[in-house]
């Protein structure tokens, strides 16, 4: 792998400089992956698989015209190269309009502080998910399926672009899902976690109480009465903190959606307020240690902290160089592809609501009644609207956590969401589990991270008043 890196710089540079009169600007990336998949069903295996990549794509760009083209053969990269340069010229009709930045020569890996999963067999792993499967079906009798999934991945990337950036960066993802489906008659149940992490493979060995929380989680609600569906002022955990922050505000400040709308990008002006001065929301990939963090995005940028939300305020959005330039604004080292088949897009990488100065106690204080929500089930977005499941859910009576109830749906509209948070907890937690979707690349790994909030008129769905 060194090898076809170091033998490949040269040919990189060699078709860049041949080719970089043609066009505005021209890209070529390089990509080495090395992969493990498995899948259980109970102990019956749909999935178990290890994989080696090696691709790569060229972007060209000719007034303001993008031509793109992947490969899986060095052999044939001049070809692509052509290929995209002729895309380019094709489409091109405008002008370019790329933020600067300074090209990076140069080498970022991502540290690992446990074992690299690439040094433990496939058995091993294959026996792991074995026995994470044994303490999902043999919790209760009620539990009719379980699913394990186990992936990691090993990726080493080299860009080389026509304003001179020649950089080489690699990293190492994990991430183990598990969902485990109790069953009592008609009545069917669902309980998930989730985990990841680019830290090292023991990070996946313990996690016991976690599995077992899932199944517990099913069984659990399988006798509890459903929530009455109404409006209610809410109280919902970090995980799901930190899921509304990506999912509903996230994408809608991802640049490239808000320069092709001119309705959002209307309503997503700067300086406009969506909340209390306590409110602060950011997105970056500098801060160390999560899943979303890295040294350079896909065109080479170098990784930032973008503050979204200012005092309630709204005062900065995610770019690419394409995005930033249309809308004359820095770049913000946002722009990420999954792999070698897909063209940088702008992509979240650890986005996060600040700490507050509530205590998590007095969050409860003064609700008659409402609902206390925890950990995720599943959720959709439709631009400005989100509904989410709550993995498990109390009532709040009297300011005091009270009942549990099962099938807690929120849902609601993002700004009006913003804007009806009344209170911010002084907890915090990141959720490293994230597999974030977008353009069709799904699964791309960011971190989610927040403190519990008070939330007033959240529509709550459930079982209707009679």
């Amino acid at each position: 792998m060194t090898n076809l890196f170091i033998d490949a710089r040269n040919l990189l540079s060699d078709l860049i400089n041949r080719y970089r009169p043609q066009v505005d600007y021209l890209s070529i990336r390089l990509e080495h992956t090395e992969t493990t998949n498995i899948m259980l069903r109970g102990r019956t295996i749909e999935t178990l698989s290890e994989g080696l990549g090696i691709g790569g794509q060229v972007r060209a760009c000719y007034k303001g015209g993008w031509g793109f083209a992947s490969f899986n053969n060095l052999h044939d990269l001049e070809l692509r190269v052509v290929e995209a340069t002729k895309a380019a010229k094709l489409v091109g009709e405008e002008e370019t309009l790329l933020a600067p930045v300074s090209p990076i020569q140069g080498t970022w890996e991502l540290p690992l502080t446990g074992t690299n999963p690439r040094q433990i067999p496939l058995e091993q792993k294959k026996e792991l998910c074995d026995r994470y499967s044994d303490l999902l079906t043999s919790y209760s009798p009620k539990i009719t399926s379980a699913t394990i999934r186990y992936g990691d991945s090993s990726q080493r990337i080299l860009l080389a672009t026509s304003e001179g950036t020649m950089l080489e960066q690699s990293w190492v993802d994990l991430e183990m899902r598990f969902a485990a489906t109790a069953r009592d008659g008609e009545m069917v149940q669902t309980g998930r976690e989730t985990t990841g992490s680019r830290r090292g493979y023991e990070d996946l060995l313990n996690l016991d109480a976690q599995i077992q929380g899932a199944a517990d989680r099913a069984v659990t609600a399988l006798t509890l009465p459903p929530v009455k569906g109404n409006t209610y002022t809410v109280v919902i955990d970090p995980i799901l903190s930190g899921l509304f922050v990506h999912e509903a505000f996230g994408h809608l400040s991802e640049a490239d959606t808000i320069y092709e709308n001119p309705d959002l990008l209307e309503t997503m002006s700067m300086g406009r307020r969506f909340g209390s001065p306590e409110l602060q929301i950011f997105d970056g990939a500098a801060p160390q240690g999560h899943r979303g963090s890295y040294g350079y995005d896909d065109e080479g940028t170098p990784a930032t902290t973008t503050q979204l939300i200012k005092d309630g305020v709204l005062v900065g959005r995610l770019h690419s160089r394409e995005t930033a330039g249309k809308l004359a604004e820095a770049a913000t080292g946002n722009a990420r592809c999954l792999d070698y088949h897909y063209s940088p897009i702008v992509r979240m990488t650890n986005t996060w609501i600040e700490r507050g100065n509530t205590p998590v106690q007095d969050l409860f204080s003064g609700i008659s009644t409402g609902v206390y929500a925890k950990n995720w089930l599943g959720g959709m977005t439709n631009g400005e609207m989100f509904t989410f499941s709550a993995g498990e859910a109390w009532m709040i009576r009297n300011g005091e956590i009270a009942e549990p109830v099962r099938d807690v749906t929120l849902s609601g509209n993002v700004f009006k969401t913003l804007a009806d948070i009344e209170a911010i907890g002084d907890d915090f937690y990141w959720d490293e589990s994230g597999g974030c979707g977008k353009g069709g690349q799904g699964g791309l790994p960011v971190g989610c991270g927040g403190p519990s909030l008070r939330i007033n008129n959240v529509v709550v769905g459930g079982e209707a008043e009679e």
